[in-house]
């Protein structure tokens, strides 16, 4: 009988601590069952840069052997630019709420993502996760308090910058430039003549190799690739690699195309070890990009977005449309397109709830917890999205249900067209075999995972957009929609490629949109964009980029 009761006593016991650690927002650190999650994220890859949506042009075996068995996100938006998209997703909190929404950071400016925001890395370590950051970080560096390490990451290997050459890692700025490739805080010299791509697949590879599986993993793997390297050589990629895309005429593209090459080649890599490490039977893997591609010589770069309008840095959907899926043998519903709305702020709460952490703690943030709607293939709660508001441009875009409103542009509406390569045609063919016998393919065959021709193409019929490609190639379509003269209204749903201005026919549509947008422009925090510090100049710090803030340049002498 005493036995019973000091059972029952230490019982309760439990429960009242429990209790009160869940009053008082304590975050319990039991980590058993936590699925590990590793996050990839491509620098400017279009929607139509990967077979699963339709082109033929360039395979991506391993990306798209990912997106048959998980879930293709058909109707998943990113912002239209790198260091925007990134802040929402380490904060869940749209650009606009953090002053991050005007262009990039560059690395001679005296800011960063504000330290008030707490990230997604501190949030999982909070839940016991081992966190490491591999590749670009592009949030801040000018002190070392901006910088990954001390911003919930247990380790970086990479850049700070928005860019940098692959092989001899500098980044130039017009007029600075400096090498951009740090362990931590070091700058990583040694590395010099390593191609990047590569070299962030060895140490993801590694990480997963050395890692304690008995406590989750939280791995974010944000590669260089596809983004442009430095003006002297915009595309870089092995020439052996680029030798095997000699069909593809136009020269950029067959250099952009050997760039994705071994971006997907590093997909199947990291896959390989997952599956070896015994980690793919609780693990959430998400890819995606961090904008819509550059296309036509944008950036010196040769994306592709067909057959979705604009690109990179615009508000239309090439721009902000992004390439992404998510993959789990903790979905309930794999193997399918959703059409859910998704915005990228929604990942930290939906992969903190994967985690099993209680989305409640995060407080007030834009984002929304899909996981259950993703997993169970359910209506999601996300009903809008902001793409942005910009006064410094004078642009803005929202979608709402059915409905998006386009008003103004980037670039005097240089860049609002619709831009090719299609990757279709007779002589182009897609190989499902390819998919399934890739690395990433087999390392999902052994984890259980049944791909077939049919499933695969099945599935790529359905992710794939199709829209008439009489006026794809006139400026401004159908009814024309000039947005820097008026603003624009488009049936997303009947018109993704937004070739039908529908203003005037649904002017009442129109204002409650033009409405909304004022609404949540009562909420903006200004641009925190400030002027460039000459302290940053490379030349200054061993020709290195740095966290120049820390430190304090006296007659032309550097003084800690």
């Amino acid at each position: 009988m005493l036995l019973k009761m000091e059972f029952w006593l230490a019982v309760t016991v439990v429960f009242i601590i429990e209790g009160w650690q869940q009053c008082n927002g304590f975050r319990s650190t039991h980590q058993h069952h936590r699925p590990h999650i590793v996050f990839i994220m491509a620098d400017d890859l279009g929607w139509n840069d990967i077979g699963f949506h339709g082109s033929n042009q360039i395979p991506t075996p391993n990306i798209d052997a990912l997106a048959y068995s998980g879930i293709i996100l058909n109707q998943y938006y990113v912002t239209a630019i790198c260091t925007p998209s990134r802040s929402a997703l380490m904060t869940g909190k749209h650009p606009v709420h953090t002053g991050m929404q005007h262009t990039v950071l560059f690395g001679a400016e005296p800011r960063g993502l504000p330290l008030t925001e707490k990230l997604l890395p501190e949030y999982l370590k909070e839940l016991g996760y081992a966190t490491h950051i591999v590749g670009k970080w592009h949030l801040g560096s000018y002190r070392k308090e901006f910088t990954p390490t001390y911003r919930g990451f247990d380790s970086h290997l990479g850049y700070w910058t928005g860019h940098h050459d692959y092989n001899d890692h500098t980044a130039v700025e017009s007029p600075y430039w400096g090498l951009d490739m740090r362990r931590g805080l070091e700058p990583a010299w040694d590395l010099h003549g390593q191609y990047s791509t590569d070299i962030f697949t060895k140490e993801a590879v590694r990480l997963i190799r050395t890692h304690n599986t008995s406590k989750p993993l939280f791995l974010y793997l944000a590669h260089a690739a596809v983004h442009s390297g430095n003006p002297y050589n915009p595309l870089p990629a092995p020439d052996e690699v680029v030798a095997k895309f000699s069909a593809i005429t136009d020269y950029n593209r067959r250099r952009f195309a050997g760039v994705l090459h071994k971006l997907d080649e590093s997909v199947g890599k990291v896959m390989g070890a997952l599956h070896e490490a015994g980690m793919l039977q609780n693990c959430v893997i998400v890819f995606t990009t961090d904008n819509g591609g550059p296309a036509a010589g944008f950036n010196i770069n040769a994306a592709s977005n067909w057959p979705l309008r604009g690109v990179k840095n615009t508000l239309w959907e090439g721009g902000v449309r992004g390439a992404g899926l998510l993959w789990s043998p903790l979905i309930a519903r794999p193997g399918r397109v959703s059409t859910q709305l998704f915005h990228i702020t929604d990942w930290l709460p939906t992969l903190y709830a994967a985690a099993g952490g209680d989305v409640g703690y995060l407080g007030e943030i834009d984002g929304i917890n899909a996981w259950r709607a993703l997993s169970e293939d359910l209506p999601s709660n996300r009903t809008s999205v902001l793409h942005n508001i910009d006064d410094i441009y004078g642009n803005a875009a929202l979608t709402m249900g059915d409905w998006k409103i386009v008003k103004g542009s980037t670039y005097s509406g240089a860049w609002d067209g619709w831009y090719g390569p299609s990757g279709r045609g007779e002589s182009l063919v897609y190989e499902p075999y390819q998919v399934m016998t890739s690395q990433a393919g087999r390392a999902l065959a052994r984890a259980g995972t049944t791909l077939t021709p049919s499933i695969i193409q099945t599935l790529r019929n359905q992710a794939e957009v199709i829209c008439d490609s009489a006026s794809l190639y006139t400026h401004a379509g159908r009814n024309g929609c000039k947005p820097l003269t008026a603003p624009c209204l488009f049936n997303i749903r009947n018109d993704p490629c937004e070739q039908t201005n529908l203003a005037d026919v649904y002017p009442e549509i129109l204002q409650l949109l033009e409405m909304s947008i004022n609404e949540i422009n009562a909420t903006v925090v200004p641009p925190s964009n400030l002027a460039w510090d000459p302290r940053a100049d490379p030349r200054f710090w061993d020709h290195t980029w740095t966290n120049f803030g820390d430190y304090s340049i006296l007659n032309n002498a550097v003084s800690r």
